[in-house]
């Protein structure tokens, strides 16, 4: 029992950290086409768009992954939906690991 309470554990950590396992330089790279509206430093070009530099990794993913899902609206969401729409998954935890490094 306490073996698959430790592979249990072990499995929820490697899915809640995906981010840490990123390559923010990956991120960086692929965060080009962001800094229209996100600033090259991960600072808004305009207010009406947030800021993503500092952000929580966990945080970038979910909102990433919600609006390539369709699953956020509001705001920017027709605009997000389709910059989220080609990235994958590697894509998405690179990009949270890239913009949650900046300061």
């Amino acid at each position: 029992m306490k073996k698959i309470l430790a592979i249990a554990g072990v499995v929820a950590m490697a899915a809640s950290g995906s981010a840490l396992a990123a390559d923010a330089a990956a991120g960086k790279a692929k965060a080009a086409v962001c800094a229209a509206c996100h600033g090259m430093d991960g600072k808004a070009t305009a207010p009406i768009y947030p800021n993503l530099a500092g952000q929580n990794a966990a945080y970038l993913e979910s909102a990433l992954k919600a609006y390539k899902a369709g699953q956020r609206k509001g705001g920017q969401s027709a605009i997000m939906t389709g910059m989220a729409a080609p990235l994958n998954d590697t894509d998405i935890a690179n990009l949270a690991a890239y913009y949650s490094s900046l300061k």
